[in-house]
C-alpha cells in the first residue's frame, strides 16, 4: 500500500532521530557514571540542548520540505499485525509536540540542578529525568503504533522514579502507587487498541493504518472497540475522574518533577487521541465517551479548585480540568483547537510550577490591599452577554460564520462565557474599556490561532474520514451537553462569587473541598486489591533518666 507522505530525506530523519537517541545515550551514561555529580548534570544539560536544537531545525525541515515519514528496517514481524519498525514521522503534530518537550525539558533540567543542590540521590534524578525525556521524545516521534505504545509504558516507568524520589515519604509513595495502578490499566487499554487495529488493518505503522481505515466502508465491531479502548486509554492518563487523585497528590515529588508532569507527560493522552484522531471519529461510542468524560471532570475540578488555597494544589486540579477540557476538544474532533490547547497549557503549566514560590508572594500582596466590591449577578449576566458578542464577531471576522456549527459553537461559546471575567470586575470606566479591549484581542487571538491551525491540520492530514463521522443528532447532542456543562459552571461560579455566604454555596462548598469524595472511593478500592509498601514509622528513642536522678526509697 502506497503512503500517503513521501520519504523524508537522510539528513531530515537523522534530525527526527537525534532527540531520543541523545537523550537515551546521556540516560545509558547517567547509570555507568553514577558517582560524579557534576559531570551527570552537564551531560544531562548538553544532551537535552542538542536535542532542542535538532528539534528546532528539524521543525524548519519541516516547513521548507513538507511532511514525510522514513519507515525503517523492520526488526519483529508479528503474524497478521503486521511487523515493528523504528519509523519516524514529520508533521504538524509531532514537529511542534517534539520541540514542545525539548524546550520544556531544557529548561525543567536547568532548574533541577539549582533545585536539588546537595541532596542525596541525585544520579538516580538525573537517569530518572533524561530516561523519561528519551521516552516522550520516542513516543512523539515515531510512525509505528507497537514503538508508540512501548515508549508510554517506558515513559511511566521512569516517571515513577521520580515520583517517589522522596522514599522517606509516605504520601509521595501513596500518590505514586495509586497512578502506577492506574498507568497499568491505561497501558492494557493502549496495547489492546493496539493488537485490534494490527490484526484488522494489517498494519501498525500509523500512516498506513489510517489509509487502510480510509478505504474501509466503516469501522467494524473490532475497530471500534480498538476505539474505545485507546479513549479509555487517553482518559486514564490524563488523571480523570474517578482516577484522578494521584495527579492532585504527587506534590510530594520535587517542583520540578510536578512541572514536567503536568506540562508534558500528562498531555500525551491528547496527543495520542491526535496521532489517531481519525479512527476516533469514526466510533460515535469514543466520541460521546471523551466529550462526556472530558466536560465533566473540566466542570467538577473546576468548582474544586474554588475550594483551595494551596497554589501547588490549585494548580493541580488546574491540570486535570485542562486535561478534560483538551479530551473533550478532541472527542467533538476539534483537534486544531485541541493542539493548541496542549501547547499553551504546557508552556503555561510548567511556568506556573516553577515559579510557584513568587505566586505566593503575590498572593500575599493582594491580600494586604483593600477589598474590591463584589460585581453582582447583573453584572455577571452584562459580562456574560459582552463576552458572547465579542466570540460572535472574532468568529465573524474570520469568516467562521457569526454562529458557527457544529463542535465549533460548543467553543465559540465556551470562549465567550471565559471572557466574562476579564470585564466584570472593572470599577470605572477606563477599567472597563480595558477590559472590553483585552476580552477582544484575546478572542481574537484565540479564534485566529484556531484558523491558522485548522487550514494547516487540514494541509497535514489530506485523508478524510469524515464519510462515516457520527450521526448529526448525536453530535447535536454533544453540542448541547457541552454548552449546558460550561453554562452551569459559569452560573454556579458567578453564584459564588456574588455571594459566597449563600445557602447554595454553603451547600456547595464542602461536597466540592472533598471532590465528590471519589479519590477516598479509589483509594480504599486500591489499597484492598493491591495495598502500597510504606516505610515502617520512625521510632523514637526512649528517654533515659539523668545518670544523678535516683529513685528514691519508700520509708
Amino acid at each position: 500500500m502506497e503512503t500517503l507522505l513521501p520519504e523524508l530525506a537522510p539528513w531530515r530523519a537523522a534530525l527526527l532521530a537525534l532527540p531520543p537517541l541523545m537523550l537515551g545515550l546521556a540516560a545509558l551514561a547517567a547509570s555507568l557514571f553514577h558517582r560524579q555529580v557534576d559531570m551527570l548534570w552537564r551531560l544531562a544539560r548538553v544532551a537535552i540542548g542538542l536535542a532542542l536544537l535538532a528539534a528546532l531545525l528539524s521543525l524548519v525541515g519541516l516547513v521548507s520540505g513538507g511532511a514525510g515519514i522514513w519507515h525503517g528496517p523492520v526488526l519483529v514481524v508479528l503474524g497478521e499485525a503486521g511487523a515493528v519498525r523504528p519509523g519516524l514521522r514529520s508533521d504538524l503534530l509531532g514537529g511542534v509536540v517534539m520541540l514542545l518537550v525539548c524546550f520544556i525539558g531544557w529548561v525543567i533540567t536547568g532548574y533541577s540542578r539549582t533545585y536539588l543542590q546537595g541532596a542525596d540521590g541525585q544520579p538516580r534524578y538525573v537517569r530518572g529525568l533524561i530516561g523519561t525525556l528519551a521516552a516522550v521524545a520516542l513516543l512523539v516521534g515515531t510512525n509505528n503504533l507497537a514503538v508508540l505504545a512501548v515508549a508510554w509504558v517506558a515513559t511511566s516507568l521512569q516517571l515513577h522514579g521520580l515520583l517517589t524520589f522522596f522514599r522517606q515519604r509516605p504520601a509521595a509513595l501513596i500518590a505514586a502507587h495509586k497512578k502506577f495502578i492506574a498507568s497499568r490499566v491505561g497501558d492494557l487499554c493502549l496495547l489492546g487498541g493496539v493488537a485490534l487495529l494490527g490484526l484488522r488493518l494489517g498494519t501498525l505503522d500509523i500512516d498506513a493504518a489510517l489509509a487502510a481505515l480510509a478505504q474501509r466502508p466503516g469501522p467494524d465491531g473490532h475497530l471500534q472497540a480498538a476505539a474505545l479502548l485507546l479513549a479509555a486509554s487517553a482518559l486514564l492518563k490524563c488523571a480523570q475522574l474517578p482516577v484522578h487523585g494521584w495527579l492532585i497528590q504527587v506534590m510530594e515529588a520535587p517542583t520540578p518533577v510536578s512541572a514536567l508532569l503536568h506540562a508534558g507527560v500528562v498531555n500525551l493522552g491528547g496527543f495520542l487521541l491526535l496521532r489517531v484522531g481519525g479512527l476516533v471519529a469514526e466510533v460515535p461510542a469514543a466520541q460521546a465517551l471523551l466529550v462526556v468524560a472530558g466536560s465533566a471532570t473540566a466542570v467538577v475540578a473546576a468548582l474544586v479548585m474554588m475550594t483551595r488555597i494551596s497554589i501547588k494544589v490549585s494548580l493541580a486540579w488546574s491540570t486535570c480540568a485542562q486535561m478534560g477540557f483538551m479530551l473533550m476538544q478532541c472527542g467533538l474532533g476539534l483537534h486544531a483547537l485541541a493542539l493548541l490547547h496542549l501547547v499553551a497549557h504546557s508552556l503555561y503549566k510548567a511556568h506556573a510550577f516553577l515559579s510557584a514560590g513568587g505566586a505566593v508572594q503575590q498572593a500575599r500582596l493582594r491580600q494586604l490591599m483593600p477589598p474590591a466590591p463584589r460585581p453582582g449577578a447583573l453584572a455577571w449576566a452584562g459580562a456574560a452577554v459582552a463576552g458572547l458578542g465579542l466570540a460572535a464577531l472574532a468568529a465573524a471576522a474570520w469568516g467562521l460564520g457569526a454562529v458557527p456549527q457544529g463542535p465549533l459553537l460548543a467553543a465559540t461559546v465556551i470562549l465567550g462565557l471565559a471572557l466574562a471575567p476579564l470585564m466584570v470586575r472593572a470599577h470605572s470606566g477606563r477599567a472597563a474599556l480595558r477590559g472590553l479591549l483585552v476580552a477582544a484581542g484575546v478572542a481574537g487571538l484565540y479564534l485566529g490561532l484556531h484558523a491558522l491551525v485548522e487550514g494547516a491540520w487540514a494541509a497535514a492530514h489530506p485523508v478524510s474520514l469524515h464519510g462515516h463521522a457520527a450521526p448529526a443528532w448525536l453530535q447535536a447532542g454533544l453540542v448541547a451537553w457541552v454548552v449546558g456543562c460550561f453554562a452551569l459552571l459559569f452560573i454556579l461560579q458567578a453564584v459564588v462569587l456574588a455571594a459566597p455566604h449563600s445557602a447554595l454555596a454553603r451547600r456547595l462548598y464542602p461536597v466540592m473541598f472533598g471532590g465528590l469524595y471519589l479519590d477516598e472511593w479509589f483509594t480504599r478500592l486500591t489499597f484492598r486489591l493491591w495495598p502500597a509498601r510504606l516505610p515502617p514509622p520512625p521510632t523514637l528513642p526512649v528517654p533515659r533518666p539523668h545518670a544523678d536522678v535516683r529513685p528514691q526509697q519508700s520509708t
